[in-house]
């Protein structure tokens, strides 16, 4: 995994203009009620074991917590396909974001060069967010702009 995180580290410098970072993030392979607790700030996993989706909302496949440098991959992630790398890829650019001190006016602004890399790797692969992800051009423009 170390390997795999350094070439994606080295593939962002080289192709987004992220500085180049010279630790990895930790990894933990975490249940999806975890991921959906450390979105909401939850504590008692407990309380998100039966979680349903309001309109609107995507699935949470990952976070990154600033503060732990830790990327939180859902427990089914493989890495086997260019989508699930490509979720990677997402939380590697949080990572260097975090790393290089980067400042964002708004949490959403700060998630347009992470789908940017997401969406860029996935075309390596004729893949789009669209097919993978079920994020169109719309959705992309609402989660990635501040909404205040």
């Amino acid at each position: 995994m170390n390997e795999l995180m350094v070439a994606i580290a080295l593939w962002l410098t080289a192709n987004f203009g992220l500085p180049a970072v010279h630790s990895n993030p930790n990894v933990e392979f975490v249940t999806y009620a975890k991921i959906v607790a450390l979105r909401s700030r939850e504590v008692d996993e407990d309380k998100t074991q039966s979680v349903t989706l309001q309109p609107g909302q995507r699935e949470a496949l990952s976070i990154y917590n600033n503060d732990t440098k830790t990327i939180y991959l859902r427990d089914d992630w493989t890495g086997e396909t260019p989508a699930d790398l490509s979720i990677l890829v997402h939380e590697m650019v949080h990572h260097i974001q975090n790393l290089a001190q980067m400042k964002y006016s708004c949490v959403e602004e700060r998630e347009k060069m992470a789908y940017h890399a997401q969406k860029k790797w996935l075309e390596l692969f004729g893949r789009d967010l669209e097919s993978d992800f079920e994020i169109d051009g719309f959705t992309l423009l609402v989660i990635t702009n501040c909404q205040r």
